[in-house]
């Protein structure tokens, strides 16, 4: 008779993850549900895309935001064929997603193959060579071999059914196993944050709208070194502390600020670098004293813009400039108000 093994990734739940967990649910629990039908299409559509462009961008892929939209909305955008590929495979692919368990192990193919369809021919199939991580021109680790991948993969989506860590921790592990197995020729990256994805959305909807991969795209160096860390240590604590981080940005800055309409006024005529009295006269204000207390120093204190010269700020050299909080807020807006001429509201 054949024993039974059950595999066990090896994770040191630390102490930082312990308090990451506590802290990402209670962010979690005060944004609740989402205040509004429209906010909510909104909202999502944007991360949405910020989600595919990070995702995309960590693999080297060039499109913007606004030429991944306009994909989206069926414009033509002049870009690398492979590159446009990307992305209509990432759209259908994150769209898909309601639809797929993440248990399953042939959902699991079924969405590489809708990631990879028409850039790899083995899209959806384990591979049949080695193959290895690399970052920035070094390989930083060499896979198992192709004859162990099916085994191992059945291995890890068991470990997945039985697993009795919190989600938030579970998914990170299974991103971890995933790319240290590199069960795929081409896209263990994109298929690895997909699926994280997933599980942390069966958890909660709300991770759905929230951006994970745009920032570890923006932690990209730091995301390759926590795969190095833990295939060094033999143990996934340091990529799913990692993990947690990138969650906690990302819930940072799923909601758009709360502004006022001054301030929002303020936001929408800054262009580039701007000084105090060429802001108040695209604004049409003549009294400074009102200006300053309603648009301006909310504004500062938000921090939605900021000074070009913060170090004397009486200057009279002064300018000011939209921060990236800032620009988010105007292109979130700005996106909000084309879903609602779409709508049918004015």
């Amino acid at each position: 008779m054949d024993e039974v093994t059950t595999y066990h990734p090896p994770c040191t739940i630390t102490p930082r993850i312990v308090r990451a967990i506590a802290d990402i649910c209670e962010v979690i629990g005060r944004l609740g549900a989402m205040e509004d039908t429209t906010r909510g299409l909104w909202l999502r559509r944007i991360n949405r895309l910020r989600t595919i462009q990070g995702s995309l961008a960590i693999e080297g892929n060039t499109l913007s935001l606004e030429q991944i939209t306009a994909i989206l909305e069926g414009k033509r955008v002049i870009a690398p064929p492979r590159e446009i590929q990307e992305v209509r495979n990432a759209i259908t692919a994150y769209d898909r997603l309601p639809r797929w368990n993440p248990e399953k192990e042939a959902d699991f193919l079924e969405a590489h193959k809708t990631l990879m369809r028409g850039l790899l021919d083995s899209a959806g199939c384990y591979r049949q060579g080695g193959v290895g991580i690399m970052a920035r021109e070094r390989v930083i680790h060499v896979a198992p071999s192709a004859k162990r991948v099916p085994a191992l993969m059945r291995d890890l989506f068991e470990w997945l059914k039985a697993s009795e860590h919190h989600p938030l921790v579970t998914s990170a592990i299974f991103h971890y196993e995933l790319e240290f197995i590199h069960p795929f020729e081409d896209g263990n990256g994109r298929i690895g944050r997909l699926w994280q994805t997933l599980i942390l959305s069966r958890w909660n909807p709300i991770f759905t709208a929230v951006p994970v991969e745009s920032m570890v795209y923006k932690r990209q160096q730091d995301y390759y070194e926590a795969l190095a860390q833990s295939t060094s240590k033999g143990d996934s604590s340091p990529f799913v502390e990692f993990m947690m981080a990138a969650i906690q940005e990302a819930l940072a800055q799923y909601t758009t600020p709360q502004v006022t309409p001054q301030v929002a006024r303020l936001l929408f005529v800054l262009k580039d670098e701007m000084s105090r009295g060429e802001i108040q006269a695209a604004l049409g204000l003549k009294d400074r004293k009102s200006f300053r207390s309603r648009y301006l120093a909310p504004a500062l204190n938000a921090g939605l813009i900021e000074m070009t010269i913060p170090e004397r700020p009486n200057s009279r050299l002064q300018k000011y400039s939209l921060t990236e909080k800032g620009r988010r807020f105007v292109h979130e807006l700005q996106e909000k108000i084309k879903i609602w001429k779409c709508d049918g509201v004015r």
